[in-house]
């Protein structure tokens, strides 16, 4: 592999942006075979031992890929001198072998819960968080009350955010019962028994988008739990616990081929417009040409739809 600038290495490697990775070289916490890195130093990730704060990154680290509940109150940074707890604290040294670095893919706002990737796997955390790879990510939203009609269809219209038009990767619905007694079972504190839980789903990533569009509407968050990104649910996790991911998880998330099998229906769930499109019935008028076709090609049986008076081919 061709050698690269050691900031830019970092960064592949998610261990932080360009810009966060020359701070930590400044500071002394990384180290090149054995040797304080500095800035803009080029090297080959596939063959140098990279370190940082002791911990190995890049190729020549064991590749781990851990699921996390986050509690409301952690803070997703990996280190935050303000913070009493943060992601990291919650991953137990089983789950690094090693080691091994983790960093969270993407984040969720200190005040939200749910699911929460780690990996030391740059590459396969770009691929999540690329906008252009559309990875979808499903929330669980409660509020003080139901959502009226009007409040419903302008949240399924669309938003004007600062950033543009925020909008929902599927009709928001209102939360399976399964889904309440997973969230029941799982949150920490339980949920008020009093709050309406709904279903939203996102392949934008906008900075506490879900709070500002509901917010938009009249209707604020009381609580906001991710329970999906992409093929990953959270499932009967409880908070705080976390857990290794399957090897089709992590293939699934890698070629995002598992966002539709994540939303093809199940009982009382709906499909997003996805999946729905991929078992639509042919429409007529393609089923016509077909036939058309078959005619033209030498076999007029074809062209006759049944029960039609239309030409029948000699019995023998």
């Amino acid at each position: 592999m061709p050698e690269e600038r050691i900031q830019k290495v970092l960064a592949a490697a998610g261990v932080a942006s360009r810009r966060a990775s020359e701070t930590l070289i400044a500071a002394g916490r990384v180290r090149i075979d054995g040797k304080p890195a500095i800035i803009g130093q080029k090297v080959d990730p596939d063959r140098a031992r990279i370190e940082v704060d002791g911990s190995l990154v890049g190729v020549n680290a064991t590749r781990a890929y851990v699921a996390l509940h986050k509690p409301a109150g952690v803070t997703s940074t990996t280190r935050d001198r303000h913070a009493a707890t943060t992601v990291l604290d919650l991953v137990p040294t089983a789950l690094a072998p090693d080691n091994v670095r983790l960093y969270p893919v993407g984040r969720l706002d200190q005040d939200s819960e749910g699911l929460l990737l780690l990996t030391n796997d740059g590459d396969w955390a770009d691929r999540i968080l690329h906008p252009r790879f559309g990875v979808e990510r499903e929330y669980a939203v409660a509020l003080a009350a139901p959502l009226d009609g009007d409040r419903a269809r302008a949240l399924n219209a669309g938003i004007r955010l600062e950033e543009g038009m925020g909008r929902l990767a599927a009709p928001i619905h209102a939360a399976t019962p399964q889904l309440v007694r997973e969230l029941v079972a799982t949150l920490d504190p339980p949920p008020d028994p009093s709050l309406a839980w709904y279903r939203a789903v996102l392949a934008q990533g906008w900075k506490r988008q879900l709070r500002r569009m509901f917010g938009a509407v009249d209707a604020p968050i009381v609580r906001l739990v991710r329970v999906r990104i992409g093929a990953v649910r959270l499932g009967d996790l409880p908070s705080g616990r976390a857990r290794s991911l399957k090897a089709p998880e992590i293939q699934a998330l890698a070629t995002n081929t598992g966002a539709a099998a994540a939303a093809v229906e199940r009982p009382g769930r709906y499909r997003s417009k996805a999946a729905a499109g991929s078992h639509r019935t042919p429409p007529a008028r393609d089923v016509a040409g077909a036939r058309r076709t078959a005619a033209a090609r030498g076999n007029p049986g074809a062209a006759r739809r049944p029960g039609s008076s239309g030409p029948r081919r000699p019995r023998p």
